[in-house]
């Protein structure tokens, strides 16, 4: 999966001319947490709400209102924006995208293509668009866990087994098992009751129960 895939398309931007006033309003009526800053069509920087709340004045200042609207209005972006953006291309996988957000420990990714912001790649984007489809976040069903099932051949007598009571699989992953250099099979089914199901795995000699959503 390309970054293409899940990233949101129609960015919202602000010139480094912006006041800072007018980039909260801009924030604040979208609902975001940044926002790319572009200049005759290139990035420059990146502004977040972080940004904003530590450019306003502190409430012990001895100026008065006036004073701060007056200070305040003739601030701008420019001054407060971060610079150096860490951004990918949208032919970046977004396997790859998310191991760059974490080492540079940034919440968003603008992505860029021929020097033009083309879309933004969120933490947001990653939960609902990948992480909530793959582990089935939000869907009906049940889920299993079958310890030590995690390896192909296992995994293949289990998945065998699912298909003989004619189940349908709507998501299936693996984790760390608590045994050394094994792991666990997830499986996400169409079933309300997996009950039978575990049964019969309990039969072939797999140790299986059922783990609730979120767990």
């Amino acid at each position: 999966m390309l970054v293409r895939d899940v990233m949101t398309s129609n960015v919202v931007t602000i010139p480094s001319s912006t006041p800072v006033l007018e980039a909260e309003r801009i924030l604040e009526f979208h609902r975001f947490e940044r926002l790319p800053v572009v200049d005759k069509g290139k990035l420059v920087g990146i502004v977040t709400k972080d940004d904003l709340l530590k450019a306003s004045p502190s409430p012990a200042t001895s100026l008065s209102r006036g004073e701060l609207l007056y200070l305040l209005a003739k601030l701008t972006v420019k001054e407060i924006m971060k610079k150096k953006v860490v951004t990918v291309s949208p032919d970046t996988t977004v396997e790859q995208a998310t191991a760059i957000a974490q080492v540079n420990r940034v919440g968003c990714l603008p992505v860029v293509e021929n020097d033009r912001v083309v879309g933004i790649l969120t933490t947001n984007d990653i939960f609902y668009k990948v992480l909530n489809p793959l582990f089935g976040i939000g869907e009906k069903g049940s889920r299993i866990i079958v310890y030590g099932a995690g390896e192909a051949e296992p995994m293949q007598k289990v998945i065998e087994q699912v298909n003989k009571l004619g189940l349908g699989i709507k998501a299936a992953y693996t984790v760390a098992s608590s045994e050394a250099e094994k792991k666990d099979l997830i499986l996400h089914l169409d079933a309300d009751n997996p009950s039978e199901l575990i049964l019969q795995l309990k039969d072939l000699g797999f140790s299986a129960e059922p783990r609730a959503f979120g767990a």
